[in-house]
């Protein structure tokens, strides 16, 4: 079923024995078998309550039982789920499973009731060994390699559909477009919801089940009814399924079936007070079939087998949700951890928090409005005949009353609370690879907590506290553990980070999988970098990788990086790999600066990359189509910016590299072998930096755009020149003789030409701000004779004149030092102000 399962399918469900119930706990009636939808919070009060009955001597549950060891860890006062049982392949830590479990799964439940009350409690699904070595001979087989990705991701060992239960066999036995499972093995709570006249099954099992009060002296008879239903379902499906049940997910099924069986067998001959097993509910009429010992020991015999370990890791509510692709997710894990924490009066409660969390976000909410929703949820469920308000029935009652019928802040309800961003925790001293500990470890000295929810962080790296936190999340982010995100910071100066932080539980496979590389964030990350830059395969991979040991504080990678980087350097006679590697080098050496770090053989790399960039750049711009030369366009605009940045702090031996790269561009906008782009953008970086006079750029300018060019080139310079989002459209409004030298070229294009040309200028004037295109449009309409300029005297556009209106600028003083808060302002001080 939808969440539910699928009623246990594709996890070990509910267990064999007697009658569920009947005679469960009592020595020689057979075990107690609880079949459960998991995460449900009804069946999690219903499995207690059967379990306070029965009392009996040892509790099952599915999952792998290499766990057994860390069962007791759940009853750890620091242990706050959700949770999952990690299970990796020690000699492939990327090849793993998790199987979660929330406050509200019954699983969790049976285990801390067995806890609570001294009992043995023992998993037994089929092995996580054999789970990981199944889905590794699939992948060698070319079998379903895209899902069991996404099984990892998602965190469940391969469960099939919605139902599908965590620690499920490998990817084939989800569910999903093109699937080949009948409708009953693929959601048979919906096949159970619509013989019932339900067409939501979600609804029907809150009806049946989560809104169901466990009644004194009627604890088994849920699970009763429920193995009743599967029994028909399952002996509908094998009906249709005929002889291929043994290949396949159905033939998974069957192995791990037969092994809980025979752990069942085991455990009623080791514990006299009796059994009592809980598991998805699909598996219940197989778990209560009588099968010869025989045959379950031949089904399970030769499995393939790999060494796994296994440890908790916090889980979140997030990845529970059927939303976040989690295969046995429910739709609404927040709403349902609600149900099972609430102790009485669920609905107000939990729009109570619904107003809670609209006030904070400054939506007007008043206690009249929650009293008011809840009567219209009660009244709506009434009118739909249902027990009690569900989900469907709180959620239209806070759109029509707390949201105004709005969905936006109703959307903001469905993420922080019908969801939620609830992290697990696991106790420190929960089995881990050495790298887990040590990154703990370090984000307890740096007071980065791990949190579910995405945060920004604003770092100040003239603190040591913040440069400690850059330098961790840099090298989680070189080990390939994708904590942190940067993120644009709102500080333009080197010692300001910022960055986006969100913990996911798959990133716990990450920091498994990075062990490899060292014991600590430290070693690993310096192992890693040296080992990414032996594998580079271009130049400008070095040099990314070189600015990233400096970012992370790598000093012992950072030197055979150099040695690497200055070998390819010497090596590479490629100009645009010169070109684009520079840049990111004279990066690294600015933020050298901000964190104390010897640049020195970083400053002496980049000088001589520069110059052979010098060297080699005019040459290799000859004989340039048109994509190559608007790369090259991209490389001279990162040469220049990188030069300009090298230029204040020139490495010792080597002079100030800016005149030199003057030259160079003087060189590029004098040849005419040099594509129009190109040189347009030579010219165009000269203006700017004032070593060329407008009369010669204006000179250049017309010499491109003469009626001797050919229009397609001519278009190009004019590209390079004012294009590219470089500000050139400003020129053109401040300068007449540029804009006319354009317009008279323009007008002159031929016909048969301008159908070629008008695409790059588009493009080319796309790149500007509206209100560029729009003065410049005006400048065109008025014509050469009248045209002047735009922000000339008697313009007549409002706003310009001939000077500075001062009076009109001092008057928004008064309210500029109000915003920014600098003084007091003082009432007399806005006396004329208008601030609409």
């Amino acid at each position: 079923m939808p969440g539910a399962d699928r009623a246990g399918a594709g996890r070990p469900v509910s267990a064999s024995g007697g009658a569920a119930g009947a005679g469960a706990g009592v020595p020689g009636g057979g075990p107690l078998l609880l079949g459960v939808r998991h995460h449900g919070p009804g069946s999690a009060r219903a499995v207690r309550a059967a379990l306070e009955a029965a009392r009996p001597g040892v509790v099952l549950v599915e999952g792998p039982p290499e766990a057994d060891a860390l069962i007791p860890l759940a009853a750890h006062a620091d242990m706050r789920p959700p949770v999952a049982l990690l299970a990796h392949a020690v000699d492939e830590p990327g090849r793993s499973a998790f199987w979660p479990l929330a406050e509200f799964s019954p699983e969790w439940v049976a285990v801390r009731w067995a806890l609570e009350h001294d009992v043995p409690a023992r998993f037994i699904d089929l092995p996580a060994a054999h789970t990981l070595a199944w889905r590794a001979a699939d992948e060698d087989e070319g079998e379903s390699a895209h899902a069991d990705v996404d099984a990892d991701r998602e965190g469940q060992a391969g469960g099939r559909g919605r139902g599908a239960g965590r620690g499920t066999p490998p990817p084939d036995v989800r569910d999903g477009p093109g699937t080949a499972f009948p409708d009953v093995r693929g959601d048979p709570l919906a096949v159970l919801a619509a013989a019932a006249g339900h067409d939501d099954p979600e609804r029907w099992w809150e009806d049946v089940i989560e809104h169901r009060g466990v009644a004194e002296g009627d604890a088994f008879a849920p699970f009763a009814a429920l193995e009743e239903a599967m029994t028909a379902l399952r002996e509908t499906g094998e009906d249709g399924e005929g002889g291929d049940e043994e290949g396949g997910a159905h033939g998974r099924d069957l192995v791990r079936e037969a092994w809980m069986r025979l752990r069942i067998r085991a455990a009623g001959r080791e514990f006299a007070q009796g059994v009592a097993v809980v598991c998805g509910a699909w598996h219940v009429p197989a778990l209560r079939r009588r099968v010869a010992v025989a045959a379950d020991r031949a089904l399970v015999k030769g499995l393939p087998r790999t060494k796994v370990d296994m440890t908790w890791v916090p889980w979140t509510h997030r990845r529970l949700s059927r939303a976040g692709g989690y295969g046995a997710g429910i739709e609404s894990p927040g709403w349902y951890g609600h149900l099972f924490a609430a102790a009485d009066r669920p609905v107000e409660r939990w729009l109570t928090g619904v107003a809670q969390l609209l006030r904070e976000e400054d939506r007007v909410v008043s206690p009249a409005h929650v009293i008011e929703a809840v009567r219209l949820a009660e009244a709506l469920a009434a009118v739909r005949g249902r027990p009690l308000p569900g989900l469907t029935e709180v959620t239209d009652a806070a759109r029509a009353v707390l949201c105004d019928g709005s969905d936006v802040p109703l959307a903001l309800v469905h993420d922080r609370l019908v969801v939620g961003d609830v992290l697990g925790e696991v106790p420190a001293g929960t089995p881990a690879v050495p790298l887990q500990r040590d990154l703990a470890r370090s984000q307890r000295r740096l007071r980065l907590k791990p949190e579910a929810p995405e945060r920004e962080l604003e770092l100040d790296l003239r603190k040591e506290t913040d440069a400690g936190r850059s330098r961790l999340l840099h090298r989680l982010r070189l080990l390939g553990i994708g904590w942190g995100e940067p993120a644009a910071s709102r500080s333009t100066g080197t010692f300001r980070e910022t960055w986006r932080l969100r913990w996911e539980p798959e990133l716990s496979v990450r920091v498994a999988e990075a062990g490899v590389w060292g014991t600590t964030v430290l070693s690993a990350a310096t192992a890693r970098a040296e080992a990414d830059a032996v594998a580079a395969r271009d130049l400008a991979e070095v040099t990314a990788l070189a600015e990233r040991c400096l970012l992370a504080g790598l000093p012992d990678a950072l030197s055979p990086v150099m040695r690497i980087l200055a070998d390819r350097a010497a090596l590479d006679t490629d100009v645009g790999h010169l070109a684009e590697a520079l840049p990111a080098l004279v990066r690294a050496l600015r933020y050298g600066d901000v964190r104390g770090t010897d640049t020195a053989a970083l400053a002496e790399v980049a000088a001589g990359l520069a110059e052979r960039v010098f060297v080699g750049l005019p040459a290799a711009c000859a004989a340039l189509d048109a994509d190559a030369a608007e790369e090259m366009r991209r490389h001279v605009d990162a040469v220049h910016t990188a030069v300009g940045l090298l230029g204040g702090t020139p490495a010792p031996g080597h002079g100030d590299p800016r005149p030199r790269w003057r030259a160079v561009l003087r060189t590029l906008s004098a040849r005419d072998t040099v594509p129009g782009v190109v040189r347009g953008r030579a010219v165009r970086l000269l203006l700017d930096d004032g070593e060329l006079a407008p009369d010669e750029a204006a000179r250049l300018m017309g010499l491109a755009l003469s009626p001797g060019a050919a229009p397609a080139d001519a278009a190009a310079w004019v590209e390079g020149f004012v294009g590219g989002g470089s500000g050139g459209g400003m020129l053109l409004l401040h300068d007449e003789r540029l804009l006319a030298l354009i317009d008279t070229w323009l007008t002159g294009v031929p016909a048969e030409a301008f159908t070629d040309v008008l695409p790059l200028l588009r493009r080319t004037f796309s790149a500007h701000e509206p209100s560029v295109r729009r003065g410049v449009g005006e400048l065109v309409r008025r014509g050469p004779g009248a045209r002047g300029s735009v922000t000339g005297t008697g313009s007549g556009i409002p706003g310009f004149a001939a000077g500075l209106d001062t009076a009109r600028a001092d008057a928004v003083l008064p309210v500029v030092r109000l915003i920014l808060g600098r003084d007091r302002v003082r009432d007399d001080d806005l006396t004329g102000v208008d601030t609409a």
